[in-house]
């Protein structure tokens, strides 16, 4: 599915490497970190919430559409099946579209 300006929607995952927690949000290739996963998600919801708002402002849906860097896209596909390896802590899927309404 190709993002656009009405109906947005990122897959994300969160993992450990090494004993640092990251977090991918793959469609628009932001990479955050931190101390914990929960931490992680919190910044990189911020993070990813900011960026579409940011892309509905200026008219651009070129920048929701971004190359999904392999190793996230590899990840997220071996995540997403049952059970999560120790290093994942969450995948899944955000809808902006929902997130816009009355913004």
């Amino acid at each position: 599915m190709k993002n656009t300006l009405e109906n947005a929607q990122v897959r994300y995952v969160i993992f450990k490497e090494n004993d640092k927690w990251y977090g991918a949000a793959l469609e628009v290739n932001i990479v955050e970190s931190g101390n914990s996963p929960e931490e992680v998600l919190f910044l990189l919801n911020e993070a990813m919430t900011g960026y579409f708002l940011t892309a509905r402002d200026i008219a651009d849906v070129g920048v929701l559409n971004q190359d999904i860097d392999p190793e996230y896209e590899a990840m997220w596909n071996e995540a997403s099946k049952v059970p999560l390896t120790p290093n994942i802590f969450d995948v899944g899927k955000r809808n902006f579209a929902s997130a816009w309404a009355g913004v």
